[in-house]
């Protein structure tokens, strides 16, 4: 008799990630996002068509471009996105961008991959295995 696996039922859920730049011009932000969404989507099997909404942040030290616009030249014509600025905290990362992904998905939350690179890395130490990222070809995008 075969045994029977409860099917999963779709969530939304949150993913989420951070980067830093080395400063605050279009190009550093576009390229930082593009490649921070990009280990998002390759980490979790993520589709634009599952992702409900993109919120980006920035610390108030990068305002050069939208992060969100990274999502845009990635394909994600059809996803809600806004950004936004983080509060200010003393003594918090600075150029610092940040993304949560409302994602419908069939994972559970302890099955989602939340990135953290570059010197955003220290947001989150308890992310440790994502220290060791695969090297996986990143999409470049015309940042005109």
């Amino acid at each position: 008799m075969p045994v029977e696996t409860p099917r999963r039922i779709v969530q939304c859920r949150g993913v989420r990630g951070a980067t830093t730049v080395e400063e605050n011009s279009r190009s550093a932000i576009l390229l930082a996002t593009g490649e921070l969404l990009w280990y998002l989507i390759e980490r979790n099997g993520i589709v634009p068509d599952d992702v409900a909404s993109a919120y980006f942040t920035t610390t108030r030290d990068l305002d050069a471009e939208f992060p969100a616009l990274a999502a845009r030249k990635l394909g994600w014509l059809d996803v809600a996105l806004i950004c936004g600025h983080e509060m200010e905290v003393p003594g918090a990362l600075s150029q610092c961008i940040r993304v949560l992904l409302h994602w419908n998905t069939t994972r559970t939350a302890k099955e989602i991959e939340h990135v953290y690179i570059r010197g955003a890395r220290d947001l989150r130490p308890d992310q440790q295995a994502l220290l060791e990222l695969p090297d996986v070809p990143i999409p470049r995008f015309d940042l005109d």
